[in-house]
């Protein structure tokens, strides 16, 4: 689909706040679908759409309480999703698919736009309040923001470094650019590590190819200082043929065609990844913040068992 074409049908169920900027860059934001990023392209109009949008699931229009699965290439999610603290199951169920329910905080609602973005606007802030109730009984009330705002030339060199966007700012290179701030605060009492904490969850769903491959980096070094390179057993083990470890970078193959999930340890982690569609000729950047330290902070344990020895990681 184009993106003109994705677009038209998104304004036929919902609010559509598009953002535009140079070289044909435009993004289409969804308040009322908990402030998604729904898509982008860097072609103008009838550009690609790189955003997955699950029609299907939007024709339909049946609200799900398990997950309101729009698509989208940014949305805000919390977590830990499971554990001693978890936010998607209720008090003394046993934590399996049969039992997941995503929080109606996360699942529902519209983000109130604070600024009513006009023409050929660059950035757009949202926001809404949160309740939420963990599996440990511990009530929340948070206020949470979200500003989208495109980036330009001095963002993307703090983010990729000189050379990378002399290489951007190629004629032959179509670019797109944007990022999202992401705030909650805390509106009730003081949070207590003993009854439970909350910690964003940044999710992207991205159309691909049968020749998109997902490249994380990592920092090399000995496991037993730094742990494993890449853990991927989340939903089984992972076919050989979809995962290649290099000598700096991890391979992953994103042909929608199987189910998995990898990772990497704090201590190995890089504040940017990324994936390559070698059929469509398009680069996917991800950058994000990192602590200075990562290994010295707490991490929420996503573990679906209500008994982890360990619920920070």
């Amino acid at each position: 689909m184009s993106y003109q074409e994705d677009r038209e049908f998104l304004a036929k169920y919902t609010q559509v706040i598009e953002l535009s900027g140079d070289r044909g860059a435009l993004v289409a934001i969804c308040p009322q679908w908990q402030g998604r990023v729904m898509t982008s392209t860097c072609g103008g109009p009838e550009g690609e759409s790189f955003g997955f949008i699950n029609r299907a699931f939007i024709e339909a229009g049946n609200l799900d309480p398990r997950f309101n699965n729009y698509g989208a290439e940014d949305r805000m999610w919390l977590s830990p999703e499971g554990g001693p603290f978890s936010l998607w199951f209720k008090p003394g169920v046993e934590q399996t698919l049969d039992n997941w329910y995503t929080a109606p905080a996360i699942n529902e609602g519209v983000y109130e736009v604070s600024e009513q973005p006009s023409g050929n606007s660059t950035s757009c802030k949202m926001s809404r309040p949160m309740e939420l109730r963990n599996t440990a009984g511990t009530q929340f009330n948070l206020a949470a923001t979200r500003e989208v705002r495109l980036l330009d030339h001095g963002d993307l060199e703090k983010c990729f470094g000189a050379e990378a966007v002399e290489l951007m700012d190629s004629e032959a290179v179509e670019l797109v650019a944007y990022e999202t701030v992401n705030t909650i605060t805390n509106l009730g009492p003081t949070m207590q590590r003993e009854k439970g904490l909350v910690s964003m969850w940044i999710l992207s769903m991205l159309n691909s190819s049968a020749e998109t491959v997902i490249i994380v980096p990592y920092k090399p070094g000995d496991e037993s200082q730094l742990g494993p390179i890449v853990t991927s057993d989340y939903f089984g083990p992972v076919p050989t043929e979809r995962l290649v470890i290099m000598p700096e970078a991890v391979l992953f193959l994103a042909d929608s065609k199987f189910r998995a999930k990898i990772g990497t340890s704090q201590l190995r982690a890089r504040n940017v990844l990324g994936a390559i569609d070698f059929r469509g000729g398009s680069l996917t950047l991800a950058s994000f913040n990192m602590p200075d330290d990562p290994a010295a902070c707490d991490y929420m344990n996503n573990a679906w068992d209500p008994d982890v020895a360990e619920p920070f990681v």
